[in-house]
């Protein structure tokens, strides 16, 4: 028996969009996902990956715009992006993995690893600077920083960069994003284990998850799938040029969205350590005098429609990323894009809204 012509319509539409209708009851709003997404990220401008999940499943994996303006080549679903911030998740992480094996304490103060760091009489701990309460400057708003921004410089020499600024606030008083904080951490996952930051994560995550196409980003290294990167002022240029090593364990991974949802399910399913030590990661925190963070170890913690939400998004040169996870509802939405200038921040927590309806 021939299908009816409509269903043959429908079942291309599936297609394209990539969404498994027989396991959701939503297939509009998720139509509607699509085409907010195609509005934004036009065919003939840098653009973007979106993957949504349920239940560890995927209902909705697109690409959008170009992955190469100058060759003209599309966006595909595999393409590999810098991730930026979303790296402080890994970064933390890796030290409730080091914490784990007893290899450090949360509460071991900074100066254990780095003796000449001047702390003011101060004492900043671990906890401090994976939790953003340290009062650190932040290296991204010290004077100079164009003048070292193309240098290779050892995370000894990034640190030393900023030290010696005046703390912005006595540790725990205050919340405050600071990159700092996760270059140090950085820092110590390499002084406990001898291996480099990259190295670590390599081998400590992405081998133990198979995520194949994640890495410490390289400029020269020839990387299959790369996305262009790319910034914009009155018209399209090539990101700027800066050294990786500017930002280290604080933005300097690269990954996909399927490698970044086998993350997500690493971590709710506590396959790198203990579900103990993963709550560590998202509690909300208080400062000194009692309030909320809303911030944990590498997630921010917030809400969208009374549902608790875990977020975080990244910004390098010439890339944008936003990761939205619903840990009563088991949603996930991560989006990475290739341009500085389109930020994915506010549609991506509009679609996950739609997806958690």
């Amino acid at each position: 028996m021939k299908k009816p012509i409509y269903l043959k319509y429908l079942l291309v539409t599936i297609t394209v969009l990539s969404i498994n209708f027989q396991s959701i009851s939503y297939s509009q709003d998720l139509i509607k996902i699509d085409s907010l997404l195609q509005a934004k990220y036009p065919d003939n401008g840098p653009g973007a990956a979106y993957l949504i999940s349920k239940n560890g499943n995927v209902i909705y994996k697109k690409a959008f715009g170009l992955a190469n303006l100058e060759l003209n080549v599309q966006m595909k679903i595999d393409n590999v992006f810098k991730i930026g911030s979303i790296t402080k998740q890994f970064t933390a992480i890796s030290i409730l993995i080091l914490e784990e094996k007893g290899k450090l304490n949360l509460n071991d103060e900074i100066t254990k690893y780095i003796p000449n760091y001047p702390t003011n009489g101060n004492k900043i701990t671990i906890h401090h600077l994976l939790n953003h309460t340290s009062g650190i400057k932040d290296y991204t708003k010290v004077k100079g920083l164009n003048a070292i921004s193309q240098k290779d410089l050892s995370p000894t020499e990034l640190i030393d960069f900023s030290k010696n600024e005046p703390i912005d606030f006595i540790p725990g008083e205050k919340f405050k994003y600071n990159n700092s904080g996760y270059v140090i951490l950085g820092h110590i996952i390499e002084k406990i284990t001898g291996q480099t930051y990259g190295e670590f994560v390599e081998e400590q995550i992405f081998k133990k998850l198979e995520m194949k196409a994640s890495q410490y980003a390289s400029q020269r290294k020839i990387i299959k799938n790369r996305a262009s990167g790319y910034q914009m002022s009155n018209i399209y240029t090539n990101r700027m040029n800066f050294s990786l090593t500017l930002s280290y364990s604080a933005g300097s991974l690269m990954s996909t969205v399927d490698d970044l949802l086998k993350w997500q399910e690493a971590i709710k399913n506590n396959l790198l350590i203990s579900k103990k030590t993963t709550e560590k990661a998202f509690k909300n925190y208080t400062l000194n005098n009692g309030e909320h963070t809303n911030y944990g170890y590498g997630w921010h913690i917030k809400s969208i429609n009374n549902n608790k939400t875990f977020e975080h998004g990244g910004a390098i040169f010439g890339f944008k990323s936003m990761g939205v996870y619903f840990p009563n509802l088991d949603i996930y939405v991560i989006a990475l894009s290739n341009c500085l200038c389109n930020s994915p921040t506010k549609i991506t927590r509009e679609i996950s809204e739609l997806a958690a309806k």
